[in-house]
């Protein structure tokens, strides 16, 4: 069986070689790059399972810009690395389109456990649960396809996004709560990380709604949840 291939992106050494061994003890194979170039070039010739980005980079190209560029023509899942921990930080790394957020300093144990998680939810997102065809107005998710379209032109979403459409597609017209799909879409550990899922629905909504200040697909309830509108 092929080990799952990660890819680093960071110029700092000694966090290279500690998030190299950490993971090679734990079985994955591990390549590394210092600049995003490098890892641009990386990505597309090794094809990587997930890619660890650190945001502060050498040269033109930041781990912001870099994840931009991967999601122009990859799902391939994303943790950023970085040092910045304020709000605004992470919502623009996830509107980058990264599936989840480490600030160093970090541990073993939670750096195995976010890639983890995030590997989960990907290889999860590949699988389809049903053979539904779920109808929103002009939206149609295919969840046997996994397939998502609105007017008929196919929306091309990451493996997170995916996920996070089709909780509440599958549970189309209910109130979800916030901890619920956290839950559901990211893990139990997850649960109070609520800062991920304003992100995450930001985000949907800029791909699939036409206006996403006045979303008519995902409805808010302030302080409560969201809900896939079938009105």
């Amino acid at each position: 069986m092929m080990k799952t291939r990660v890819l680093i992106i960071d110029d700092e050494p000694k966090l290279l070689k500690l998030v190299r061994s950490v993971l090679q003890a734990d079985g994955f194979d591990v390549d590394t790059a210092t600049n995003g170039q490098e890892g641009l070039e990386k990505i597309e010739t090794s094809q990587p399972d997930l890619v660890l980005l650190d945001i502060l980079l050498p040269g033109e190209l930041d781990g912001y810009s870099i994840c931009k560029r991967i999601r122009e023509s990859s799902p391939i899942p994303v943790i950023m690395l970085t040092a910045k921990s304020q709000e605004k930080d992470k919502i623009r790394g996830f509107e980058s389109g990264a599936d989840d957020y480490l600030t160093k300093p970090f541990s073993s144990k939670e750096l195995l456990a976010r890639v983890k998680a995030v590997l989960r939810r990907s290889w999860l997102g590949d699988q389809p649960k049903t053979g539904q065809i779920v109808t929103c107005k002009e939206m149609t998710i295919d969840l046997a396809k996994r397939r998502v379209s609105v007017r008929g032109k196919e929306i091309v979403l990451t493996a997170t996004e995916y996920r996070l459409l089709s909780e509440l597609a599958l549970n189309a017209g209910r109130v979800m709560l916030h901890e619920e799909l956290l839950s559901r879409v990211w893990g139990p550990d997850y649960r109070e990380e609520t800062d991920y899922l304003r992100a995450y629905i930001r985000y949907l909504r800029r791909k699939l709604e036409d206006d996403p200040a006045n979303p008519r697909y995902i409805i808010s309830r302030p302080g409560i949840g969201y809900m896939l509108s079938t009105e």
